[in-house]
Order: structure tokens, then C-alpha cells, then sequence
């Protein structure tokens, strides 16, 4: 029989990375996670630290090497996937200049309304460049400035001199890579989200001169587009000495985490659909066509598969709605609780969560704790419990959260069943939240949906990126990545619950439209 080989698949998300094995019919042989921290700014900023993913990712790597799970000598490639939508400010010599600046920050906000407005103007965007922006890339830079195109227009205006010393703006996947081969480079997927390229002739993505100018960013100081399929070259000694692996495995282009969790929820084929519940959280599949929707606003971008579009959406806060109430509510490290929360915390909400009858008896939960990106782009919404009474308990307030980013999951359901015309009879639920049976069944009846629970939920965009490294490497093609994605648990809706939950989510987007105008007062930034 021939000999296994392994892709050691990084995985850098919001919370930390992921260092996983990952053998070449997808299964995932071990896992190690570190965690990273966020670093919450005033006006709307929110970075980290790059210095500490590196330490990280290679802690949790030379971790993983040293369990001997398989020989050192049958890892074949690192693969790496990461958070999107973020910068990293670097010199020539790869040294990164500041902090990343990450999907969560809004600071850029005010500049990417200045250079978006003109004479005649729909939403805050001249008309003229809307329909440019949206002919050339399918979509247009978000006013809510969490885009790189956003962040790179802070740092031009507030810190001139880090734009000036920055030689290439590199998102975290990128600058990953950059840590493994010294090379600068992007791909038609990654660097999608500046905005900047011309998307609509996927074997040909390149830098559109037009835009660059409007946006008013150097080109020069954005990196070449390759394809997320190339091969990038060999790893770096030093690299290769901090991950623990051999110093003669390749480095593979890679992708962010939404095509990588793509990939790895196995709907590859055109309108197979995956929901994400993550410290974000997204729903979307792969489509044969280009096409926008600034009413949702949502658009096609480049997927990690040639030649193929993917449904760009993302919103803010879902999972992180969990952390927030254990660590800001629940188990606040305080005078009244100083040993903090315990450590199966995440089992617990789900045992309290499971003792309150669906709908939380009309408690609401709303999940916008960081602004709205999809359906609606609004980043001064703010989240909040809703028809709480003396009788809600701490079950209840559980609960309550679950169903909460349910709605706002049904919220996009329903915006990404619009925007392709196709119903969705069942879909992959990947990510975190996939680890909890209850919530799973919670998305299934509010959805009114099939859902596909996958198995190794958590490691799914480790998974994706080494499929994708083995379609790279030549062992398999696209067709066959379904076949390797094995799902645990499949949930029917339950149709004793759809009345409660159809009531409550018409009156959650009601909540939005009644708040909106409040939460922009209190919340415009000037």
C-alpha cells in the first residue's frame, strides 16, 4: 500500500489558531488550538497582534509534531487559511509594521465615505462609481470600513508615515505565507475584498487602474495576484525549524476562511449551501454567475476554485454572543466572581438552554453586539435582550441567544434564497456552534431546513484548506472533495416549533426596523 502523506493545515481564526493533520481523504488526524487576544480600540478599532500568531501557531504546531501521531517525514505541505478582511502593514524585509488591523475594525469608516460619494448619490455611494465598482467587481468598498480598502485609507490619513514606510499591505493569510516562503503575494480570492481587482474574468483577476485611482491606494504597495490552486514554493528554513517539519515540503497559495469553510463543508457543487457559526458567522455557496445585490448587500467574489463565483456575506457576532454572556454577564472576572467561568461553561449553556421551551417564551435575543454586515450593512445597530420580565431566568437568557442568531441566520437564509433564486431544502453547518446538538436542531426549526451536521465541525476550515492543498498537489479533483467530507447528524425541522418561531422572527425584524434610527444616534461617530 502506498505510504499516507499529510498537509499540515493552519488555521488562524479571530480567537486563535487552529494547527491541525490532515490526511488526503480529509480526515483530520489531530488538532491543536491556541488562543490569540483582541485588542478593542476607540472609534470603532479592533486589531491584533501578529507577532503572537506566529508564536501561536507554531506553539501549537511543534505540539502537535510531538505526539508522533504520524512521521514527521510524511508531511508533505503546510496549507494556510485564515480570518478575512484584514491588513498587515509590512516592509520589505516581510517585518510586519504594525498591529493587524482586523474584519472588525470600522475606523476607516468616514474615509470610505468620502471617496465613495459624488454629485448624485443612492446609500451613501455616488451612482457614477456604483456602477463601476459593481460592473468591474461585482461589488463596491462596505461604508461600515471594515474592508482593507477601508483600513488602508485610515492608515494613509491618520498615521502617514506607516503608509509611507509600508511596502506591501498583505491580508493575515497572506502575511502567513509571507512568514513561510518570504514571498509577497495574494490570490484572486484573498484580496478580493479590497475592492480593487477586476473580477469578471476569473483566469485573468487582476488590479483595475480606474479603481485604484478612485480609491486613491498605491497600487505598488498591494501584492501580485496568483490563484489560490499555485503551489507558492518551498517553506523557509527558519519557518520550517519554528513549525517542527521538514525543511523540503512545499507552501501552497491557500485561502481565507470563508472559501476554505466552503470547501471544507463539502457544498462545493454550484447552490450547495453551508451556514458558519464561528465568532462570525456566514451562509453562502458556490454560484456559476457574477452578480450583486446592494439591497442585501451581498456579491459574488472570486471562490478558491477556478473559474468559480462564491456568495460574499458575513455577520458580525454569533458565536461571540456566546463568549459575551459568559464573560461579561454570567461569569464577569469580578468582586462577585473571581474564579471566573468554569471550564465546560459552553455544555453548561447548553444544558440550561435545553430546559426552556423553543422561543424562550418570547424572549428575544438580538446578536448585533458589533454592527450588521448582511442582510443590511449597519454599523451602529447594537444587540439587546428583548421583552425581558421578572420571570426570565439565566435558562432563559441562554436560550434567548441561541435562537437570536438563529433569527439573524433566517435573516440570510432567506436574502441568499433571493439572490440565487433557488430554494435551499438542506444545507452543512460547520463551525463552533456545530458542536452543540441543540442549537444544530434550533437552526434546523427556525430555518425550517434540513440541517447536515459535519463531523469535525470545528476543524472544517483546516480541512478545506488541505483538500485544497491536495487538489494543488495534484492528488484529486474539486468533484471528488464531497466524498471526502463525512456528516455526524442530520436534523429535521421539528413542526411543533415553526408557528413560535415564524412569530418571532417576523417581530426580530421588526425589532430592527423600530431601533435602527435610535442605535444610529446613539452610536454615529463623528
Amino acid at each position: 500500500m502506498p505510504t499516507d502523506k499529510y498537509i499540515l493545515a493552519i488555521d488562524l481564526g479571530t480567537s486563535g489558531p487552529k494547527v491541525a493533520l490532515v490526511n488526503e481523504r480529509g480526515e483530520v488526524i489531530a488538532c491543536e488550538i491556541e488562543p490569540t487576544d483582541l485588542i478593542f480600540l476607540p472609534q470603532g478599532g479592533a486589531e491584533q497582534d501578529v507577532a503572537q500568531w506566529w508564536q501561536r501557531i507554531c506553539a501549537a504546531s511543534r505540539r502537535l509534531i510531538a505526539q508522533n501521531i504520524v512521521p514527521v517525514e510524511q508531511i508533505e505541505c503546510v496549507a494556510a487559511t485564515s480570518q478575512w478582511s484584514g491588513t498587515v502593514a509590512v516592509d520589505k524585509n516581510g517585518e510586519a509594521l504594525h498591529n493587524a488591523i482586523i474584519w472588525m475594525d470600522s475606523r476607516g469608516a468616514k474615509h470610505v465615505a468620502k471617496t465613495m460619494k459624488g454629485l448624485l448619490n443612492f446609500q451613501g455611494y455616488s451612482l457614477a462609481k456604483l456602477v463601476r465598482w459593481i460592473s468591474v467587481t461585482a461589488g463596491m468598498p462596505g461604508l461600515s470600513g471594515k474592508d482593507p480598502l477601508a483600513h488602508i485609507l485610515f492608515i494613509k490619513n491618520e498615521m502617514p508615515e506607516l503608509y509611507e514606510k509600508t511596502y506591501k499591505f498583505l491580508e493575515p493569510k497572506d502575511y502567513l505565507n509571507l512568514r513561510l516562503t518570504g514571498k509577497f503575494a495574494s490570490a484572486q480570492d484573498s484580496i478580493a475584498l479590497h475592492w480593487v481587482t477586476d473580477n469578471r474574468n476569473l483566469s485573468k483577476v487582476k488590479y483595475h487602474k480606474g479603481l485604484l485611482k478612485v480609491s486613491g491606494i498605491d497600487g505598488e504597495k498591494l501584492p501580485e495576484i496568483l490563484t489560490s490552486t499555485d503551489v507558492l514554493g518551498d517553506i523557509l528554513p527558519a519557518a520550517a525549524r519554528d513549525l517542527g517539519v521538514p525543511e523540503n515540503i512545499k507552501v501552497v497559495m491557500g485561502t481565507p476562511d470563508v472559501q476554505s469553510a466552503a470547501i471544507g463543508s463539502g457544498a462545493v457543487e454550484d447552490f450547495a449551501a453551508h451556514l458558519y457559526i464561528g465568532t462570525s458567522s456566514w451562509l453562502t455557496c458556490h454560484v456559476p454567475f457574477k452578480k450583486t445585490s446592494p439591497a442585501y448587500n451581498m456579491a459574488t467574489i472570486p471562490s478558491a476554485i477556478p473559474g468559480r463565483y462564491l456568495i460574499g456575506n458575513e455577520q458580525e457576532t454569533a458565536g461571540y454572543c456566546l463568549t459575551y454572556l459568559r464573560d461579561k454577564v454570567f461569569f464577569p472576572k469580578d468582586a462577585l466572581t473571581p474564579e471566573g467561568a468554569p471550564a465546560n461553561f459552553y455544555d453548561k449553556i447548553n444544558e440550561l438552554a435545553a430546559t426552556v421551551p423553543a422561543g424562550s417564551d418570547n424572549l428575544i435575543f438580538t446578536p448585533w453586539l458589533f454592527g450588521e454586515r448582511t442582510p443590511v450593512e449597519d454599523h451602529t445597530i447594537r444587540g439587546g435582550f428583548f421583552n425581558l420580565s421578572l420571570n426570565a431566568t439565566r435558562a432563559h437568557l441562554a436560550r434567548a441567544v441561541l435562537e437570536g442568531v438563529a433569527y439573524n441566520s433566517r435573516w440570510l437564509f432567506e436574502a441568499v434564497k433571493a439572490f440565487t433564486g433557488k430554494k435551499i431544502p438542506a444545507l452543512n453547518i460547520i463551525g463552533g456552534g456545530a458542536k452543540s446538538d441543540l442549537w444544530c436542531q434550533i437552526h434546523a426549526d427556525v430555518l425550517n431546513c434540513e440541517v447536515r451536521q459535519v463531523k469535525d465541525a470545528v476543524e472544517a476550515n483546516a480541512r478545506g484548506v488541505a483538500l485544497l492543498a491536495g487538489v494543488s498537489l495534484g492528488k484529486f479533483d474539486f468533484k471528488d472533495i464531497p466524498s471526502r467530507v463525512s456528516i455526524q447528524k442530520t436534523y429535521q425541522p421539528q413542526e411543533a416549533n415553526r408557528k413560535i418561531y415564524d412569530t418571532l422572527f417576523a417581530e426580530f425584524k421588526k425589532i430592527y426596523d423600530a431601533h435602527k434610527k435610535i442605535h444610529a444616534r446613539l452610536n454615529k461617530t463623528h
